[in-house]
């Protein structure tokens, strides 16, 4: 059984996901993929002690402080290679950002191979079913755009703002899937 509830952001409603003693899921109203990685039916449980402590982990990091990945019990699920690309996203650290392409680099390390899809991996941090937490907002295109998320560009730039970043290097895409 997976149990939801939500939680009121600076960037919009947030619903959270978990089985219970994890976290498996943290979306943003009108994400793409929303709650599509976890098994329905979702139970509402307001009382969870996960839930009580991911509300905490997200009051904080809303007021500017840098909470850290590892006091949140994480259950993402998926495959291998989305989880290799989920850990990686979560050592990118506060106030900094990574590429599509470092990030493939740094799977096909990990997985043992010469290199991998800068485009495979796109589709891996589009899918993260832990927004937020799991840093997926804090990934730019090499050529200094924003590129796509999928709680939506206006978040993300909200999310690297919060976080200190000098907005100035990066432009927003006017067209394509990435908005």
């Amino acid at each position: 059984m997976y149990y939801v509830t939500e939680y009121e952001s600076p960037v919009g409603l947030l619903t959270l996901a978990s089985d219970g003693e994890h976290l498996a899921g943290l979306w943003l109203a009108g994400q793409k993929y929303h709650s599509a990685s976890v098994p329905l039916p979702l139970q509402r449980d307001d009382g969870l002690t996960a839930f009580a402590t991911v509300k905490n982990w997200l009051d904080r990091y809303f007021a500017g402080l840098r909470p850290e990945i590892a006091e949140i019990a994480l259950a993402p699920l998926g495959g291998e290679f989305r989880q290799t690309v989920w850990a990686l996203l979560g050592e990118i650290p506060y106030g900094e950002t990574s590429t599509y392409g470092a990030l493939a680099a740094g799977v096909a390390k990990r997985m043992g191979k010469e290199k991998m899809s800068a485009r495979a991996v796109g589709g891996a941090v589009g899918h993260n079913p832990i927004s937020i937490i799991i840093p997926c907002h804090r990934v730019v295109g090499s050529g200094g755009s924003l590129t796509g998320y999928a709680g939506g560009i206006d978040k993300k730039i909200k999310l690297l703002t919060l976080e200190g970043v000098d907005m100035t290097r990066f432009r927003t895409p006017t067209r394509g899937t990435a908005l």
